[in-house]
């Protein structure tokens, strides 16, 4: 790099341009050598796709004592010579079909006809009618007799044809094995790939996990074990679900009456590994071969109600007990895959996106080096829930955080959340705060948001779901904050009553809460106060600064002072604090929650300096040790009731020594 300090500064500001500029030719290049190289890139992801499928039967042989070659061999003729099985009963449906396609002309026509009758007020309609019916008479050959019309004339203008010379043998064998050869010889690709691919697949694992890194090899080889069994899972699962989603609709076609059934059972399963649409796009032609059979319109209405029941059952209730709810993609990403692959390999990448992409979002969440795949197109959350609900209020958004908060309520506490959540994205915003990248402006716009969350949560009253099973939640942002907060703690399902507590806390409002001199701390010290609100102990919020203002509290019969500190504060400050208290309110108890310290060596020194009754670095702590001081001392149980008679005896006198 230059000496120049003008010149190094201007190299490190174009830096990030280069870097942009060399990751989209990177991208460029990337998808021109997939474009170009397709005819022999496709062979070899199917390989590698239908090997995930057949390694648990190559397993299965090796574990009844079969070699590992004629294992392979006898799976891999197996499943090839059921895929040319079906792919002669489509061919062979497929020319039966357009063999009977004239058959049904009059069927449309006449309901096109009586679609115009329908539609007689409606110009526009019948105009399309009329246009699709003019295009088909233009493509239709013409009569026999117009064709012997004379030539020359200006309606019939005279022909001039150049014929070619007669090709030879080899340009003759060309044309007609062409279209025959290419297939075949993409099929022997993926056989021959598809062999070598079980029988090298350990060394090819190794070979992933020396690319993925070998300086952990213990966890890069349970990484890639176990993204290997979940790929092979996930295809199988979703084979066999497709397998039998055509066998149902191939089934449903047939008992309808819709001709070729199994042609269109076959395409079913086979478009269903397009998600979202792939359902839809394959029932397209049935709809249309029942209308073009069906005089009326019960065919039409059948087949719709076919693809219509089962699809859902499929998807909704099968898909979820076999594979989860997701394949791990986000609805955009999988739009994108579909259109990206189909755009590079034609209609194969469009039944290959899904596969693919899946392939893709395992290897960014297993291998470090491909992370950015996961962020981009896996459905987990990009940010952690804190870090969502410190972006909304940066973004001063608190609508969007009030609506995850009251999802996340139907599963788990308010304590819970403020703990998890809410906490943990004022601590991010105090650190921001103290290193200096949030002005005085920011910090109140920061500060009223979190106050406007924390009051509409308070004042929710959200239905909990009761039962076990899996959360219905709303977002994947809420169900990812409610996998990491894991359960409530029993405390929050402790609510006492006036009858529950001990007689100096029974007064109207026991507890004071005292905020510290931060703009963030204010918030933090309503969370606490809520919860205590929720458990049956009322309590009032007042600021530090306040007090030493003179300000006084509306009551005086506090049983307990809670300061909340959220921003590091000297011992000697807490200190004095504390001493304060005490003298104002001789006898009171005092409890100190620092909600960011987490060291236990810390903890302790604090709480021999500040000489506090309890100490606590969350609200779950602070609920559980709150309630636990304000209840009534257990009565000691009584004496168990005496069976017979009762001897006493003198003890026995000691050994001697």
């Amino acid at each position: 790099m230059s000496d120049d300090p003008v010149t190094a500064r201007r190299l490190r500001q174009a830096l990030p341009v280069f870097v942009a500029l060399a990751s989209f030719l990177l991208v460029v290049a990337v998808m021109a050598a997939l474009y170009f190289g397709r005819d022999i890139l496709v062979p070899v992801t199917l390989a590698i796709l239908l090997s995930f499928v057949l390694v648990p039967a190559v397993r299965i042989l090796r574990r009844v004592g079969m070699p590992r070659v004629p294992a392979v061999l006898l799976v891999v003729v197996i499943a090839f010579g059921a895929l040319v099985g079906i792919g002669t009963l489509i061919a062979n449906e497929a020319a039966q079909l357009a063999a009977d396609l004239p058959r049904y002309q009059i069927t449309m026509r006449e309901k096109v006809t009586a679609l115009r009758g329908a539609t007689a007020s409606q110009g526009t309609f019948s105009r399309i009618i009329d246009m699709v019916q003019d295009l088909g008479a233009e493509l239709q050959p013409a009569p026999a007799g117009e064709a012997a019309a004379k030539p020359g004339t200006p309606e019939h203008p005279l022909t001039v044809e150049i014929k070619a010379a007669k090709a030879g043998v080899i340009e003759t064998f060309g044309t007609f094995a062409g279209p025959i050869l290419h297939p075949l010889a993409t099929t022997g690709l993926i056989l021959i790939f598809t062999i070598f691919i079980l029988l090298q697949r350990e060394d090819l694992r190794n070979r992933m996990i020396r690319l993925a890194g070998s300086g952990d090899l213990r966890k890069t080889t349970a990484a890639i074990d176990d993204a290997a069994s979940r790929l092979s899972r996930f295809f199988l699962a979703q084979l066999a679900l497709n397998i039998a989603f055509g066998i149902i609709i191939g089934v449903g076609l047939w008992l309808i009456g819709v001709p070729s059934p199994t042609l269109f059972g076959v395409l079913a399963a086979i478009l269903r590994f397009v998600p979202y649409v792939g359902a839809a796009i394959s029932a397209l032609l049935p709809l249309v071969l029942a209308a073009a059979v069906d005089p009326g319109w019960s065919m039409v209405i059948a087949t719709a109600a076919l693809f219509l029941v089962v699809e859902p059952i499929a998807g909704h209730v099968i898909e979820p007990l076999l594979y989860g709810h997701s394949t791990g993609i986000s609805p955009v990403a999988v739009i994108l895959a579909a259109t990206i692959w189909t755009f590079l390999w034609g209609p194969i990448g469009l039944v290959l996106a899904t596969p693919l992409t899946v392939c893709l979002v395992v290897l960014g969440r297993h291998v470090e080096r491909l992370w950015y795949l996961d962020v981009m197109l896996g459905d987990q959350p990009a940010l952690s829930p804190p870090e969502i609900f410190y972006q909304r209020m940066l973004a001063n958004d608190p609508a969007e955080a009030i609506d995850q908060g009251r999802e996340f309520l139907r599963e788990r506490a308010l304590v819970t959340y403020y703990d998890e959540v809410a906490l943990a994205g004022l601590l991010m915003a105090q650190e921001d705060r103290s290193r200096g990248t949030l002005d005085r402006d920011r910090q109140d716009q920061v500060g009223a948001a979190i106050r406007t969350v924390v009051t509409r949560l308070g004042e929710a009253r959200v239905r909990r779901r009761v039962g076990k099973g899996t959360p219905r939640i709303g977002s994947t942002e809420t169900a990812a904050a409610v996998a990491a907060a894991g359960p409530d703690r029993q405390v929050a399902a402790i609510v006492l009553s006036r009858e529950d507590l001990d007689p100096a806390w029974r007064g109207k409002v026991p507890v004071l809460c005292v905020s510290s001199r931060g703009p963030f701390d204010e918030a933090a010290t309503l969370m606490l106060s809520q919860i205590l609100g929720r458990h049956g102990l009322a309590s009032e919020v007042i600021s530090l600064a306040a007090l030493r203002a003179g300000e006084r509290p509306e009551h005086s019969d506090f049983a307990l002072i809670c300061f909340s500190y959220l921003e590091p504060v000297s011992l000697s400050t807490i200190r004095f604090t504390v001493r304060q208290a005490r003298a104002a309110v001789p006898g009171v108890r005092i409890l100190v929650g620092f909600w960011r310290e987490r060291d236990p060596a810390t903890l302790d020194r604090l709480r021999r300096a500040t000489s506090a009754d309890i100490l606590v670095t969350s609200l779950n702590d602070a609920l559980a040790a709150v309630l636990d001081a304000s209840r009534l001392p257990a009565a000691p149980p009584a004496p168990a009731p005496v069976q017979g008679p009762v001897l006493l005896r003198e003890p026995a006198a000691a050994a001697p020594a």
